[in-house]
């Protein structure tokens, strides 16, 4: 499943950016966003590429809803499933580094 979590980006060298998705961090390469990226910003990425800079009240807007319905799901719910799978398989990693 591909959904689109907007990131916020922590640190940018040159076509990289250190981008933090529910505070699991990803190096996502800047060649293809459609305009420049600042830290700040907020990203949608697409394996591995920041494809479009989001605005923030729009990012926050989206953050919100998933938090909502992460801390609403119920057992089975399969998009929530995926999405915490997701969070800890980075932050597994991460602890892995």
């Amino acid at each position: 499943m591909c959904l689109g979590v907007p990131g916020k980006v922590l640190a940018v060298d040159g076509l990289c950016a250190t981008v933090d998705f529910f505070g699991v961090t990803k190096t996502l390469r800047l060649d293809i966003v459609d305009e420049p990226v600042a830290v700040g910003d907020y990203v949608l990425n697409h394996v591995g590429f920041a494809i479009r800079r989001i605005a923030p009240e729009e990012a926050e807007e989206t953050l919100k809803l998933f938090e909502e319905v992460l801390s609403s799901a119920k057992q089975g719910d399969l998009m929530a499933e995926d999405v915490r799978s997701e969070i800890a398989a980075g932050r597994a990693q991460k602890k892995g580094s």
